[in-house]
């Protein structure tokens, strides 16, 4: 027994470092249960940081384009609703008073002075008799201020007068005096004209008549509107202080200006 070896207790080195080790799995490849992680993000640049894009939500263009279509839809189904209104109302009113056109005529028309002036200027005033007829049974006729009547020779104006002021009642026919007065300029030049057109006997002149009128309907008096009349003429002659002869006469109501 003696002979056996003893074998003595080795004491380790607490204090050695403990053997490093490599990883089983290199970084990078970590790989759990719960899937890979994300990747590590990359250092921030403080300097020329800048926050991302705002992006505008996206529009539903199938609900604005149908909301368009139901606006246009409405505004036209009222714009026919109006109409239908409106010709209904025009139609009640026809049927009801069943309007005529006014009617006008030239009587006479007397040359109270047409001289040349010493600065070549041709004044003339003319004295006209018109007769105008209101035909409807049911409706009355308000001449207001600021009617023009007018004398024209190819297309110059000779004279200018206005009608008066009145009330025209239901078939009612009405005579008027009125005293036109104007002065043109380039009068030797027309006056050349007209006593050349004076030897054939016929000199055409042009009426215009341009009225603002108001309709009373039984009771109502509807807004203003303008009577525009055109009457052509032809006479025998332009001597001053006479009474001329008309040898045509055609009167038309061109139209009515609102």
């Amino acid at each position: 027994m003696a002979d056996r070896q003893r074998i003595h207790p080795v004491v380790a080195d607490v204090e050695a470092p403990a053997p490093q080790t490599a990883p089983l799995v290199p970084p990078g490849s970590f790989r759990s249960d719960k899937g890979h992680p994300p990747p590590p993000l990359p250092p921030l640049n403080t300097n020329n940081h800048r926050p991302p894009p705002i992006v505008p939500p996206l529009r539903n263009d199938k609900s604005s384009r149908s909301c368009l279509l139901r606006c246009m839809c409405w505004t036209i189904s009222l714009l026919v609703i109006l109409l239908i209104l409106v010709g209904a109302l025009v139609g009640i009113i026809f049927l009801a008073f069943k309007p005529q056109v006014p009617k006008y005529s030239v009587d006479s028309l007397r040359i109270g002075d047409l001289r040349l002036n010493l600065d070549m200027t041709l004044y003339a005033r003319f004295d006209v008799k018109i007769t105008a007829t209101n035909p409807n049974k049911k409706i009355g006729i308000y001449y207001e201020k600021g009617s023009k009547l007018s004398v024209w020779y190819t297309k110059t104006k000779l004279c200018q007068g206005s009608l008066p002021v009145f009330y025209q009642g239901h078939q009612n026919t009405t005579k008027l005096n009125v005293a036109l007065t104007g002065q043109t300029q380039a009068g030797s030049t027309l006056m050349s004209a007209l006593q050349e057109q004076q030897q054939t006997g016929r000199i055409p002149l042009d009426l215009k008549v341009d009225v603002p009128a108001a309709i009373k309907l039984g009771k109502l008096k509807l807004p203003k509107v303008r009577f525009l009349v055109g009457c052509q003429l032809i006479v025998d002659s332009l001597s001053s202080n006479s009474l001329v002869s008309i040898k045509a006469s055609n009167c038309r109501f061109k139209q009515l200006k609102l």
